[in-house]
Parts: structure tokens; sequence; C-alpha cells
């Protein structure tokens, strides 16, 4: 089997992407930066899906600023239907069942988490509007409701986001089953049930034990299903000749192993592929051998500098191509003519990464284009392989001007223990230069790329934080902070995922510690590199993200001047016993079986995690510091904020505490996501920005 080793994607614009770098004049008036609006509103276009024939594209599109719906156009003909919307919620996703049918489910998107009453429901209706049809209820209700009209299943059902074959009126939907009678409860174990989208019958799927996730093949039918018993893991497949589950595989779901892998995807002729690192540091694209259940010993795919994560790109009956992400998103095309169409798309956009989309049957010559850089938000096109010309559909963000946007680049820098760890450089455009006003503010000042040096520097930390932080591409936060005229940088610490076992396994039981470490040696290099003023140097995250905000103000006071914490732990032992107003969302198996290994265990390391506290360490902060909670937090509750400000508010006179009462872990709302970001963008400007 052929091997892929692929590059860096992002090399590949950078020339690209200098043609829209704006000239500068040194007489130009400073312009007034984008209104913060511009990046944290709900945009108002947010998904293109096209029909498996190609024929019809489905929209999910508000052009009032009210409620999201659900809107189909004709290709051949431009004509538009709006073929599902709601008075009091939003459609939020949806999916093609078949040419002639689609299924949705709602959110609503003006209220915050505490507030939440309704359940997402399922809904069907034809691509001409008819034969609307609720198939599951809107409700919190876990038990049956009275008076609900035939086949409509109960609240706790949700669509299954794989699109299976197509070519029927039924659809899959899970149904978890949980300790206790509400959502509080451990999840025990996930049914997979087949839903007919026209008549609501449905019939639940034989699972193999305590399921936890399910795999459909290409036809559409359940072959994989996942179960989880205490800390291991199983692999299941359920055989097409015999009709019966048979395990092929298991593991630690916590902790891996050289033989673990994850189930990603069955291809047309029927092959089944998988991601596991097989005994290497990085995770690979891997084909699995269901008789001998045997994996491929050469991956189909592997990265240099990354785990692989992707997905299959397939028709009806051909495997085209695979979707993965090193440091953006791409594609290798195994299909000579989708790599020609790609190269010709890609020399028609050359700023921006690509990304194409079939159908899976197609009968007209459209495909669906989404294009995006640093500077870039997602913008969605359909392209015409006739005519070789391009239709827009919409973008994410339409007020974002991308020639005032940043640069973002993927930088790497040696921790003092020798690890190269990456991270994310956004240089501004722009830097603030003082304006008399009643309240003082900064202008940003166009500015050349070689002068912006010793900048304002907000070193922005991600959550998780066993999770990859970023990607190259557009992101509110980052690119808001740069339209003010600050660097911002984002590192990949020790534990991120994406980078490798090593640098994964590496973060284990280090908070507060060598994790610790990487986000001060990275504020170091950029200033031992000159981008970053070191008086200047401000740290940020949310969730874990905001432990390590007051963790760094503890340990480097004289590095990071002040301190922006939303939703932070303020205390490892408060995730194992910490006192709730909500039942905790993060499971009693994590809790026992991962968190003891990846954060530590509260009685083998208590004196570790005493040492990492921050609450325990309140005494040590100074600076200043903005923290936020939302009160209906059940990740991080907000008893984690009120004590740590309790214990702070003594000694500490430049504490700004804000709590958003309707809000969970993280901020829902766009009108707390702009109160937030404006009392950021006072908070730094009072403590790093332009005197």
């Amino acid at each position: 089997m052929s091997s892929y080793l692929l590059p860096s994607l992002r090399a590949a614009l950078l020339c690209a992407c200098a043609l829209i770098t704006p000239a500068f004049s040194a007489n130009a008036a400073p312009a007034a930066p984008p209104p913060i609006a511009d990046f944290f509103d709900n945009p108002a276009f947010s998904g293109a899906i096209l029909s498996p024939n190609g024929k019809f594209l489905a929209v999910r599109y508000s052009n009032d600023n009210k409620r999201d719906r659900l809107i189909v156009i004709e290709l051949a003909t431009n004509a538009v239907k709006v073929v599902a919307q709601f008075s009091d919620r939003d459609v939020n996703r949806f999916e093609w069942v078949n040419n002639e049918r689609l299924v949705l489910d709602s959110t609503d998107k003006t209220i915050g988490a505490g507030d939440v009453v309704y359940w997402p429901g399922l809904f069907a209706v034809n691509r001409d509007g008819s034969n609307f049809r609720q198939l599951v209820q809107v409700s919190g209700n876990f038990v049956q409701e009275h008076g609900v009209a035939r086949n409509v299943l109960p609240a706790d059902h949700f669509l299954v986001e794989q699109k299976g074959a197509q070519t029927s009126e039924n659809v899959y939907v899970t149904n978890p089953k949980r300790d206790g009678i509400d959502e509080s409860g451990d999840i025990k174990y996930v049914n997979l049930i087949r839903l007919n989208t026209v008549t609501g019958r449905s019939e639940t799927v034989r699972r193999p034990g305590l399921a936890r996730a399910w795999l459909l093949d290409h036809k559409g039918e359940p072959r994989i299903c996942v179960t989880l018993d205490k800390n291991t893991e199983a692999v299941w497949y359920l055989d097409p000749a015999s009709k019966e589950w048979r395990q092929i595989a298991a593991f630690d779901t916590y902790l891996g192993g050289k033989d673990a892998f994850s189930p990603l995807a069955f291809a047309p002729d029927g092959t089944f592929y998988v991601l596991s690192a097989r005994g290497k540091d990085k995770q690979a694209l891997h084909t699995f051998d269901l008789a001998t259940g045997q994996l491929s010993a050469e991956p189909l795919v592997v990265l240099a500098d990354y785990d692989f994560s992707g997905s299959l790109i397939t028709t009806r009956d051909k495997l085209l191509g695979v979707r993965y992400l090193s440091d953006a998103r791409s594609t290798v095309w195994f299909d000579p003519k989708m790599k020609a169409l790609q190269a010709a798309i890609d020399a028609a956009l050359p700023a921006t990464v690509n990304l194409v989309d079939v159908p899976a049957r197609a009968e007209a010559p459209w495909v669906l284009v989404r294009a995006y850089s640093d500077r870039q938000p997602s913008r969605y096109m359909l392209y015409n392989l006739d005519t070789g010309k391009f239709n827009p559909v919409g973008s994410t963000h339409e007020r974002v001007d991308p020639a005032r946007m940043a640069e973002q680049e993927l930088v790497r820098y040696t921790a003092r223990d020798g690890l190269k760890v990456p991270a994310w450089l956004t240089l501004p455009t722009a830097v603030p230069t003082a304006v008399p006003t009643a309240v003082p503010t900064a202008v940003p000042t166009a500015v050349p790329t070689a002068q912006r040096k010793n900048l304002p520097m907000v070193v922005l930390v991600h959550g998780g934080p066993y999770v990859r932080g970023n990607e190259w591409g557009w992101s509110a936060d980052s690119q808001f902070l740069a339209s003010r005229g600050y660097a911002v940088l984002e590192p990949e610490f020790r534990g991120s995922t994406g980078f490798g076992s090593k640098h994964y396994r590496a973060g284990w039981k280090q908070w507060g510690l060598k994790m610790q470490d990487d986000i001060a040696d990275a504020a170091k290099w950029a200033i031992a590199e000159g981008i970053a003023d070191p008086k200047r140097i401000c740290i940020a995250g949310a969730s874990y993200g905001g432990y390590a905000t007051l963790m760094g103000l503890a340990n480097d006071p004289a590095l990071f001047k002040c301190g922006i914490n939303w939703i932070g732990v303020a205390d490892i032992n408060l995730l194992y016993t910490g006192h709730w107003s909500f039942t905790s969302d993060a499971s009693a198996g994590f809790l026992k079986y991962g968190a003891p290994t990846l954060i530590g265990d509260p009685v083998k390391d208590a004196a570790q995690l005493r040492a990492t506290s921050p609450l325990l360490q309140a005494a040590r902060i100074t600076q200043p510091l903005l923290l936020a909670y939302g009160a209906a937090d059940r990740r991080v509750p907000l008893y984690h904020g009120k004590k740590f400000y309790e214990a702070l508010k003594e000694h500490n006179p430049n504490i700004e505490w804000v709590v958003y009462q309707e809000e969970g872990h993280g901020w829902s709302l766009p009108r707390n996501r702009i109160d937030f970001w404006s009392r950021v963008e006072k908070f730094l400007q009072r403590h790093i920005g332009t005197p």
C-alpha cells in the first residue's frame, strides 16, 4: 500500500497571502478598529450542504438577525425555498436523508446554558417544504410525556453525525441511557435506533455490550460498536454474513496502548479505515483487516509533524481522497480528476485554503468550496465544472475585511528542558496610538510588518488541556486582540494533542509544572525575538487556560503584568471533591480511571496538587486580574471562581469580577461575548496598552 508523507500546507500559501497584504502610508489617518460585534456576533450564514445528486444546496441562514432557518436552493434555476423555520428557536444541525428529504434539529440562540428548557428535538421535511414531520420531542424530560403524537420519540434521542447511504427514508439516532433519572447521571450505554423520517417508525439495533459509540458502513448500516466497561474499551464488528457481533480489539480507553486505534470510516469497497500510532509517535491512517484482526503494517497517510486527523472523501462507489489537518486543513486526492480540479480551484483562489466537497452521486456540474485563511473567515461558493466559474453562497463573518486582519504563523520554540513546542503567533497589522478622548482608548495605526516589534502581547492559553489548541485559520479571539494592536501567542504546550504521543504524554501530571514552564518559555521566546515588550505581557485563557493564567501570575510575576481568567479551574482537588451547584459533567469513569493519571491522584499526589493549586497560591498573586464565570457552568462551577475571588480580594485591589448568570462553560450569547471582550479591551488598555 502506498504511503503519503504530507508536508505543511501554510508554507505554500505564504506568497499568495502576501498578495492581499495592504499597503501602508505614513500620512494615512488612523482608522477606527473593527467593531467588537464583527468578531463575536452570531453568523448570519452558518452552513451549506449539497444534496446527494448535487442538484440542490441546503443552507442555514438568517438575514434578519433573528432566527436561523433552513433554505433549499435549486441550482439549475436558483429558485429559493424556505423549508423549515421556527418562531421560538433556530434550525441547528441538518443533513440530507436522500435527494428529496432533509432532517434537522433545533436550538435556541437567544438563551444561555442556564436557561435552556428545550432539547434539540428532530424534524424531517421534503426539499420543497412539504411533509414536515416531528420525529423527536423538544423537551428536557427523559420520561415519555402524555399526549404526545404517535411515533414521536422522547427528547433523549439525537441525530447521528454520519451521512450513511442517503438512499432511503431512514436515519439513525442515538439514545443514551444514564444512571439516575435525569441528564446529570453518567452514561451507562448508548442505544442506536433506525428511524424512518416519513412514518416515524423506529427500531433499536441490537448492541453487543455497554455501547458508547457506533459507526455505519458506506451503505448506511451499523457495522462497528465501541463498548466501554470501566476503563476497558472494546471494538465490535457486526459480521454481515453471520449477523453476529464479534470483538476485534480491546485496550485502555484513557491511556491507550501500542495496539489501540480509533475507528474512522468504511470505504465503498468495504475497507475499514482506522487511526493508530501502531507503536510510533504519530497517529496515522491505517486499514484494519477484519478477517485477521490486524492493522496494516504501513499507513496509507502519515504526517511528518502531526497526528493524522481527518476523514475519507467518497462517492457512492469510489474513495476519492482524504481530508486531513496539519497546520491547516487540506486534501490528498487519489483520484486524478479531483487532483486536477483542486489545482484549478487553487489557481483561481491562491490566497486561501480551498476545501472541495463533492456530491455522493453527482447528476449536476456543481461542487461546493469552502475557502478560508488566517485573515479570511470561511466563505462558501459553488464551482461549476462545466464553466469553471464560481457562484458565491455566503460567509460566516460577512462584515470582516480580510485586509484589516492579522497574519498568523506557526512557530516553534525550545522549552527549558529541550522540548520543541509549537505555538501560534498572530501579529497585528496595526499598533495602537493614543487619541485624545473623554474615555482613554487607542486607535490602531497601520505600520509595516518589519516595524512590528516590541509589541504588547497576550499569551493566550487554550483549554482542555489534553486537546489541540488551534489550527491555521481565522480566529475571533486572536484576531480581535490583534485588531487592538496586541501580538497574540498561543502555545501548544506539552499535553496538547495532535503533535505526537511524546508531546502529549509529556504533559501528564504536569499541571502547574512543566506545562506551566512551557507557557512562560513561550513568552520569554517572544521577548528574545524582539516581538514582545517585556514590560507589557498579559496571560489569558479559559477553563484549563484560566488555571494556567492564575498559576502564571503566581509563578512568574515579573513576566506577566496582568491576567484574564474566564471559567478557569481554581483548584485541582475541586474537580474531584468540590461543592457543586450542579452535578459535574465530567464522568465518574474519567475521574476514577483517567484524571488520576493525566492530572494527578488526589491521595498519592496530594502534596503536588497543593503546590499547584491557584487557590492555595492566591496570596502570591498581586497583579491586576479579570475574572469571569458562568453561573450555570457544570464543568468548572461558579464555586471555583467565588472561592478564588474571596481568597484574592483581601490583598489584591486590582480585581475585576463578572458573572454571567445564564451562561455555562463559555459564552453562548452574543451580548455576553461582546460584553466580555469589551471588558478585556478596556482591561488590557489600562494595564499593557499604549499610555
